[in-house]
């Protein structure tokens, strides 16, 4: 008896179909898994064997042989139990799906020796390509993995809890009703973290303002203690909240990886600050079985990178591409995997090894060669695509008792501000929403329109500071950005100003080459 049962895998973020075809026939008792398993897939029949003699289900003594087509795409995981045992209990014709209901179906879930289905990995990035993709109408699933597979529409959900539910459901003597979400995606989600609680630092509190505004990646250099770490947390709380899509997209990621929880959805924008030991795959992704890196996992939100010359120089370096694509790519002998890496990179770094180069209030003790070694981890390139460039000074003591708080500065009116720059560029796109730093250089020329003065001074500082063709770029970008904040359709010379401003320090700092 042949029978065929639909299901599904994630290769990067994305699902592919696998049909599971189950054949039993005479011959001696074995049970064959064929069809690239690794070694989680082939050790399934054991699991599925006692998990149904558990349940009350006798397997027929004949030679039963498992495949799974396409042949030449690799599977992992555990998410075939499922199916596989579905499929034996339809060819021993314990069960009669009627062939229209199997071929819309999708079943994934990994199996318990008694009988229950654990929750696996990418349940939501299945159900996300389900119905579009791969021209299903429902999956079944853990019952654990129901909820986040809830949120994606046109798809119907239907949770379970082991094999016997299961097995009464599709012989129609048990109603499981698909399962439903609120659909409540903004969750009230309450920051503690508040500018205002950062003594001074007025001039960092408004870069941040205007990275979150045009999603311009910043670096920070100062001494220890000036409060960069303290600045880079706070920045999420005027981040602008998550599109529907976004949210789906930040949680198809963390579905893969495992990392979802009972959270269901990523609701807030992803803030990740990896230590500097991370390895090169920890921080871009990789594996034997590619896994989403931090960048990867921080996409539509924020990496922040702390003790940026702490990193390996290798490992930095690996973030240009990305920083450029949006996406980082992974190649392997057999296959080639892309996740999403649309991230806003936050840095900080001390000036030199004793961290005090150019603090008001102590002397480096650095010699220039110590310091050139220092900053030689980092290179032109990479500097390069950091849209800010900002010091950040020690605070004096009159700032530090100051009791009353300035709500100039505090998150509430910083994310004003970030909303009224992103309506800008809302209605500057037409499709979907395009951020300043990431315009092309022909969009460039229609949108940063410049006024004559502007223009000049935007010639001098060309020629002065010896900027790229992309450093040109990120100053008209941030420009505009800032624009967008003085609600301005054109930038004026104060526009211009402010952008050369964060980027001065392509004159003055110079890490190596």
């Amino acid at each position: 008896m042949h029978t065929k049962i639909f299901s599904a895998t994630t290769i990067g973020v994305d699902a592919h179909s696998v049909e599971v075809e189950v054949d039993l026939s005479f011959g001696m008792i074995q049970f064959f898994i064929v069809g690239l398993p690794d070694t989680a897939i082939k050790e399934s029949s054991k699991r599925i064997t006692t998990a149904l003699k558990n349940s009350g289900f006798r397997l027929p003594q004949k030679k039963i042989t498992v495949n799974l087509a396409p042949a030449d795409l690799k599977k992992e995981g555990t998410l075939f139990d499922l199916p596989i045992a579905i499929g034996i209990l339809q060819a021993i014709e314990y069960i009669r799906m009627a062939p229209i209901f199997c071929s819309e179906t999708i079943f994934i879930g990994e199996l318990s020796l008694d009988g229950s289905i654990r929750s696996i990995k990418g349940a939501l990035a299945i159900a996300y390509d389900a119905h579009k993709k791969l021209n299903k109408k429902r999956i079944i699933l853990p019952h654990t993995n129901a909820q986040e597979a809830a949120f994606i529409k046109d798809i119907e959900v239907i949770g379970v809890k082991n094999l016997i539910e299961l097995i009464a459901y599709l012989r129609g003597e048990l109603e499981i009703k698909p399962a439903a979400t609120n659909g409540n995606h903004h969750a009230s989600i309450i920051n503690k973290l508040d500018f205002a609680d950062v003594k001074g630092q007025h001039q960092a509190k408004r870069a941040l303002q205007i990275a979150a505004a045009g999603r311009h990646n910043i670096l920070f250099i100062g001494s220890p203690g000036s409060g960069k770490t303290m600045l880079a947390k706070r920045l999420p709380s005027i981040m602008p909240h998550m599109t529907f899509n976004e949210v789906l997209e930040a949680s198809k990621i963390y579905s893969i990886s495992g990392k979802l929880g009972t959270n269901y959805l990523v609701r807030q924008r992803p803030f990740r600050a990896p230590h500097h030991t991370i390895s090169q795959a920890g921080l871009v992704g990789g594996g034997s079985i590619p896994q989403p890196g931090e960048i990867s996992l921080a996409h539509h939100g924020i990496l922040f990178l702390d003790e940026l010359t702490e990193f390996k120089r290798t490992t930095l370096e690996v973030l240009r591409q990305p920083l450029e694509s949006k996406t980082i790519n992974i190649a392997r002998a057999q296959q080639a995997i892309s996740f999403p890496a649309n991230f806003l990179l936050v840095s900080a770094l001390n000036p030199c090894p004793c961290g005090y180069l150019g603090d008001r209030k102590k002397n480096c003790s650095c010699s220039p060669a110590q310091i050139t070694r220092y900053l030689e981890k980092l290179s032109g390139p990479l500097i390069d695509r950091i849209d800010i460039h900002i010091h950040v000074q020690s605070v004096e003591y009159a700032t530090i008792t100051q009791i009353k708080k300035d709500d100039r500065y505090s998150s509430a009116f910083l994310a004003e501000g970030v909303q009224k720059a992103v309506s800008a560029q809302k209605n500057r796109s037409n499709a979907t929403m395009t951020w300043n730093s990431n315009l092309t250089p022909s969009s460039i020329e229609s949108i940063c329109t410049l006024t004559p003065n502007a223009q000049e001074l935007l010639k001098k500082a060309f020629e002065k500071l010896n900027l790229s063709m992309r450093g040109y770029h990120k100053t008209l970008k941030l420009a505009r950005t800032i624009a967008d904040l003085a609600g301005s359709d054109s930038i004026d010379t104060p526009h211009i100003q402010e952008a050369i401003l964060y980027r001065s320090l392509d004159k003055t700092f110079q890490p190596g080459k």
